[in-house]
């Protein structure tokens, strides 16, 4: 039944749009996604059943000083291996009636083009599951292998990627804790600077790419750093006591915050050891128009295949504790 109470003013006179398309009030900022950068933060693989990093493990140990004439170690020695990652499925539907899509058919008096507006708050919710599913601290079957299981606080436990950190030490990521010595976060930069190295080699070569973190963590990290008062002139005097946040970085590194990373932690992550790899055709694919059967409706489907795969866990780092 239609609404009569409206009013006469409702009922004659056009609204004013204050833009035309859906203002959002949802979706966070997807940050990890950012973070690990366009090169080599995803790689296709065009088949498969599963995803595989070659490891390479050991040094070749024939290599000796010898004399003139000495013997040479002739002793064949393992040094690759690979880590196994399964293939995980994200999916979703957006759903268009018959009646909706002939209503909104116009293009002079439609408010927004709602069609296009919720194909896109499809792709964004499937973004946002993707990054939600990167920390997850407890993954399911189906869920991805979290930047959380891949990096852990104690590396010296558990199974990643089907190697044994317990048993081999080259598998394991940096960890370091960052209590406070006397007052909240007065050891975090300290913690934050020895894992970086850590992490790198040579403090030159294998740089983390960029250091992820929650709100609270990224403002007590912030708050350590020496507050410089900026005074500028354009048209009047203005003062600036904070840091542009884009420009919060070490060492080329940038630091900044994920609303679903776990609270109380820094990650530091490295593009060419971890990545996230998915089956060509298979990453944000946008399926085609499907009629309903029984219904008046159509459908259209979204998914990726994929997982992330990690081929170096030493060049990844946590610093936990920080607020502690």
């Amino acid at each position: 039944m239609a609404d009569i109470n409206q009013g006469q003013r409702i009922a004659t006179v056009y609204e004013s749009q204050f833009s035309k398309k859906p203002t959002d009030n949802i979706i966070n900022s997807l940050a990890t996604w950012r973070g690990l950068g366009p090169n080599g933060f995803r790689q296709s693989a065009s088949g498969g059943r599963l995803f595989e990093a070659t490891v390479e493990y050991g040094e070749n140990t024939t290599n000796q000083m010898v004399s003139e004439l000495g013997t040479l170690d002739t002793n064949r020695i393992d040094v690759f291996d690979c880590s196994r990652w399964d293939q995980k499925i994200g999916a979703g539907t957006v759903v268009f009636s018959v009646q909706e899509m002939l209503q909104v058919q116009g293009s002079v008096d439609r408010k927004i083009d709602l069609i296009a507006a919720k194909l896109e708050n499809l792709r964004k919710s499937h973004f946002s599951l993707l990054n939600k599913q990167s920390w997850g601290t407890s993954p399911g079957t189906n869920d991805l292998t979290s930047i959380f299981s891949i990096i852990t606080q104690d590396p010296t436990t558990g199974v990643v990627g089907g190697i044994d950190g317990s048993l081999y030490s080259w598998w394991r990521n940096r960890t370091n804790d960052a209590t406070k010595v006397s007052v909240t976060y007065d050891n975090l930069q300290a913690t934050f600077r020895k894992t970086w190295l850590q992490c790198s080699l040579g403090g030159t070569n294998m740089k983390p790419t960029c250091a992820i973190t929650d709100l609270a963590t990224m403002n007590g990290f912030e708050g350590t750093m020496t507050t410089i008062l900026r005074f500028t002139s354009d048209d009047r005097p203005k003062g600036d006591p904070g840091f542009n946040t884009e420009g919060v970085t070490f060492k080329g590194t940038t630091f900044f915050y994920d609303e679903d990373a776990p609270a109380n932690k820094i990650y530091l992550l490295n593009n060419e050891v971890l990545q996230f790899e998915y089956l060509e055709g298979g990453w944000a694919t946008l399926g085609d128009e499907v009629e309903a059967i029984n219904q008046l409706g159509k459908l259209r489907k979204i998914f990726t295949i994929g997982n992330y795969v990690c081929a170096a866990r030493r060049h990844l780092g946590l610093v936990y504790n920080c607020a502690t």
